[in-house]
Order: C-alpha cells, then structure tokens, then sequence
C-alpha cells in the first residue's frame, strides 16, 4: 500500500486564512473558492451554512462559488443529490505525480490542510482564537476503492465538479472513489472525516505550519520523486504550494495511519 499525503481546503493563498477547529473539535475542512455554480451558501454543518461560518471567520472578504473536492462529508449538502458518493477528483500536473507514482486500488489518501482553534464571541459569531496559532493536520481520508479516468465512467457522477468537461479535460482527469472499508482496519468505513487529535497535527511544536514533525517515514528517502528537505534547525520542510506527496509502501507509515484514523 502507497499512503498519499493530500493537501486540500483553505489556506491563505486559496480563501484567505485557516480552515476552522470548531470548539467541539470538528476538523472543517473549507472547499476552496473557484468560479462553480456550487456556492458556500448551498453548504452546511450543524445547521449553519458555509458562509455564514466565513463571515465569522474572514471578515470583508467576499466568497461565492466553490471546489468541493474532496468530497466525503456526508450530508454538507443542504439540497442533497442523487446517488451520491464519497470522491476526490485530480487533474493536471497533480494527476501526473499520482499516476507516475502508480497510485492504484487500494493505496490510501491522507488529506491534510491548516487548520486554527476557534470560539464563539459573546454575539455567538464563530472567530479564530487569539492566542492559538495555525498548523497543519490530517483531517480526513480515502481509501481508493475505484479509479475513474474515462468522460463515460467520470459522467456518472455528475454532482462532482469534476465531471465538467468544459473545465477539465479528459485525458487530465480522474475521480478516486472510497473503498467500502478501511483495509488496514475492516472496522473503519473506507473514507472520513476526523476531529482534532494532537497526534494528528503535522507541524512541530514551536515552527510555522509547513514545518512538521520528523518522521522518519516522510522524510525524503522515503518519498516517490525528487524531494528535498528544506527546514532549518530540525523539522521537515517540503518546499512550495505542492498537492500530492506519494510514500513509498512502508510498514511504520501503515501503522501510524491506522493510529491515526482510529478513533480513542
């Protein structure tokens, strides 16, 4: 098994600031904005919509379409679609790192972005905490269950964007979907969302967010590709707004995403 670390959602070149730690500990990760006709406003936790939450957090900023990709909360949805499910679509560039890597059935994406502590103000807004700073997690997965890399297999799920062919081409695209169960764990479903976990937080204590821990299976011997170290005194640091970042097969990486996504 090949283990995929993904980065998806809001960061400060794509939205503008952090996706939020609600104070429950939910891990909400935001899509990122784009010209679709899906808007924040069609999207929903816990009965608050998507924009309402971003008013909160981003203050003046203006958001309307969105990217919701991956695709694997169940019901974030206000007006649910038929037949749905749980997806990540790829193209370009980023599509050529995971098929150059051979990443196939069964290999297993860990979805990671930065994520930042939030309250609720005495008006009950929803706000980042001051005294807590950005980092970034895991904070959901997909096992790949099917590869979907032709116009007539993508068409069938039209509710995700990127079986819109005027914007992505054919021969560039591809949508991954879940496995029905966790491999590593047959007690787990395939792919989901996870809540806050210090054990899930990639940045190491005391560095900016793009700093992580140094696990001896994520640094660059172990990757597929060309990759260097660029951190400096301790830490790991890969280098650029990169999406796709393939291990190779390794035992100790397995059994840290089975930590990982099991719940305590």
């Amino acid at each position: 098994m090949k283990i995929i670390l993904s980065r998806k959602g809001f960061d400060t070149t794509s939205g503008g600031c952090p996706s939020p730690i609600l104070p429950d500990g939910t891990l909400l990760s935001l899509p990122i904005p784009d010209e679709e006709d899906l808007k924040y406003s069609d999207l929903q936790y816990n009965g608050f919509s998507y924009d309402r939450i971003l008013t909160g957090l981003n203050p003046g900023a203006v958001y309307s379409g969105c990217h919701l990709d991956p695709d694997i909360r169940e019901g974030v949805r206000i007006v649910p679609v038929d037949n749905w499910r749980p997806a990540f679509g790829q193209t370009g560039s980023a599509l050529g790192i995971l098929r150059n890597a051979e990443v196939t059935v069964g290999d297993l994406f860990l979805f990671f972005g930065i994520f930042r502590q939030t309250e609720y103000d005495k008006n009950g807004v929803l706000r980042f905490a001051c005294e807590k700073g950005a980092v970034h997690m895991i904070h959901s997965y997909l096992q790949i269950g099917e590869i979907l890399d032709t116009p007539e297999k993508i068409k069938k799920c039209s509710w995700h964007p990127h079986a819109d062919f005027e914007r992505y081409r054919s021969d560039r695209n591809a949508l991954y979907l879940a496995s029905e169960k966790l491999s590593l764990c047959p007690s787990l479903p395939g792919c989901g969302v996870l809540s806050y976990r210090e054990d899930r937080v990639l940045t190491m204590e005391g560095k900016t967010p793009a700093t992580w821990r140094e696990y001896e299976f994520l640094m660059p011997d172990h990757i597929i590709g060309n990759r260097k170290n660029s951190a400096k005194c301790g830490g790991l640091y890969y280098q650029g707004q990169w999406q796709e970042l393939v291990l190779k097969p390794d035992k100790e990486a397995e059994e840290w995403a089975v930590k990982l996504l099991r719940k305590r």
